[in-house]
């Protein structure tokens, strides 16, 4: 209902005053110290439950779940009536049994959402209110069907046709369609083309991919134009031969990226092009580390606040133990799988390691020798040796600490996380000799842990293990770290011929199999169980800095 006159009354004889501090200090606050806050109290004072509708009495200082109906005896009891559901922000009447509407608070509401916004840094801008138009409304009346998204729904699913060995493409559009980020933001509008940009612009067609993909439409699509621009943006991927659909992925991303900075907030990386229209890679290699505090920050596009993280590299003397650190962006991972294991970091990260006989000091002083090497068989196992010390050689470096040349170990860790994580098992191998497929079972989890890999994690296990007291033991927040899977690229066949398949989380726990323009239903089960090449980890939780 809009209003009634039991909230008159409160606001009458009490004001706003109790509004304004629940919905600035609980409901949108987004300060560390308030987050805290709102996990604390946001829980039910009479069963200590967290979970379900979370109401607070605007007459005192008490916390009701809804569903238990613990608000309600509350009111019934001390006859406060009005209370704020902490989730939706939405105020109930109890008399009323309803919630009611009320100009003055939700001006209130309105004012302390934007000014939590205002705190983010700018990570994503504001929606406004939708208001829509007298043309807006009036097809609004004549169509009074409202399509609803149940958990059965199909909505967002559309096969690709191929349009002669194109799977590698199918496969990572139908990936990047099912990116819940991506998919928020260009649904909603948020990526604006210069006009004489847009017959050329790789972004806008992929907006015009997600409105095809959300249309309704079962027919599957072509994506023809689509496929022309990344020809005429990555000319080394023109023509109808097989692609592998990783190299596809950076190149795509790549384009996106450039075509996508049209409203930089920030820096990008480089502002170099060659006349063919690609970056060189010197540049997208950035030699000049990034900024201490915000080392994958430099560009503002959407392409790059989804998939840059910051990889960190130690590299540490082994006789005194001077570290020497830096920090590179990367868009993925890519991770050995054989048995002879090189450290080769991501595509926008340029150096190599090589195994030694020695062996290895890490930063936690953790020692590692070659005979840990085992050939993987978990991504868990790839992570750990991805992460683990690497002796640089023969090759004597001056320490910048003890100023003598010695030798050194450099061991990779991740100082910042992306949104999305795509880790590539490099299942093609080539050499001199023979160019082969490495079909060894690889194991992954639906939900993936990064905190043993970060270099926060290593740092407080060094300052433990070095000063041994509680206060150095510094606990990291496991859900900062915590990922889970929504995307499998899966190639079948051999390395001379092959066919590339997707596996993409629809709803949350809803799976499809993506074969071109045919489209199945699957299961978790199945999406494990599949040989994996290309895996795609969301972010649980995205905190803004």
């Amino acid at each position: 209902m809009t209003t009634c006159q039991h909230l008159a009354d409160f606001l009458d004889t009490h004001g706003t005053k109790s509004f304004l501090i629940i919905h600035r200090k609980i409901i949108f606050s987004s300060s560390k110290s308030g987050l805290k806050r709102k996990a604390l109290t946001s829980r039910c004072s009479t069963c200590s439950q967290s979970l379900g509708r979370i109401h607070s009495c605007v007459h005192c200082v008490y916390f009701g779940c809804y569903p238990r109906k613990h608000i309600q005896n509350h009111a019934r009891e001390t006859g406060h009536h009005i209370s704020v559901d902490l989730r939706l922000g939405a105020t109930y009447c109890h008399p009323c049994a309803d919630y009611v509407y009320n100009a003055d608070v939700d001006k209130l509401a309105k004012d302390a959402f934007q000014r939590s916004w205002a705190r983010c840094a700018g990570a994503f801008d504001i929606c406004p209110d939708w208001e829509p138009t007298i043309q807006e409304r009036q097809l609004l009346n004549r169509a009074k069907k409202r399509r609803k998204i149940v958990d059965n729904c199909t909505l967002g699913l559309r096969g690709l046709i191929n349009l002669g060995q194109t799977c590698f493409m199918n496969c990572i559009l139908q990936a990047i369609a099912h990116t819940p980020v991506l998919r928020n933001y260009f649904l909603s509008d948020k990526h604006h083309c210069p006009p004489s940009m847009l017959s050329q612009c790789v972004a806008c067609e992929l907006s015009g991919l997600f409105q095809q993909f959300f249309s309704g439409d079962k027919n599957p699509y072509v994506p023809y134009k689509l496929l022309h621009l990344i020809w005429t943006n990555a000319r080394h991927l023109a023509g109808y031969e097989q692609q592998d659909a990783h190299e596809f992925l950076i190149a795509a991303l790549d384009v996106l990226h450039r075509h996508s900075r049209d409203q930089p907030r920030r820096e990008c990386l480089t502002n170099d092009v060659l006349p063919n229209g690609t970056l060189p890679l010197a540049s997208r290699n950035s030699p000049s580390p990034p900024p201490e505090n915000c080392p994958t920050t430099q560009c503002s596009c959407i392409i790059d606040q989804v998939f840059t993280g910051g990889l960190q590299s130690d590299v540490v003397c082994q006789i005194c133990h001077g570290v020497s650190t830096t920090v590179d962006p990367f868009w993925d991972i890519s991770l050995e799988i054989s048995g002879c294991y090189d450290t080769v970091e991501p595509q926008r990260c340029s150096s190599q390691m090589s195994n030694s006989s020695s062996d290895s000091v890490s930063l936690d002083g953790s020692t590692y020798t070659s005979s840990d090497d085992q050939p993987p068989t978990s991504l868990a196992d790839c992570l750990r040796r991805f992460t683990k010390p690497e002796h640089l050689g023969g090759a004597k470096i001056r320490c910048g600490t003890c100023q003598s040349y010695e030798e050194s170990t450099k061991q990779l860790t991740w100082r910042t996380l992306p949104v999305v994580a795509c880790f590539h098992l490099k299942r093609f191998e080539h050499s001199t000799k023979s160019r082969r497929k490495v079909t060894s079972p690889i194991s992954f989890p639906e939900q993936l842990d990064m905190a043993p890999y970060m270099s926060s994690h290593r740092s407080v296990t060094a300052r433990h293990s070095r000063n041994n007291n509680s206060e150095s033991n510094k606990q990291l927040n496991p859900a900062e770290y915590m990922y889970e899977l929504f995307s499998v690229i899966n190639h079948t066949g051999t390395i001379e011929a092959g066919h590339y398949t997707a596996y993409i989380r629809h709803h949350r726990n809803s799976w499809y199999n993506c074969d071109d323009s045919h489209i199945s239903q699957a299961s978790l089960d199945d999406c494990l169980a599949s040989e994996g090449y290309l895996l795609f980890y969301h972010k649980r939780l995205i905190s803004y800095s």
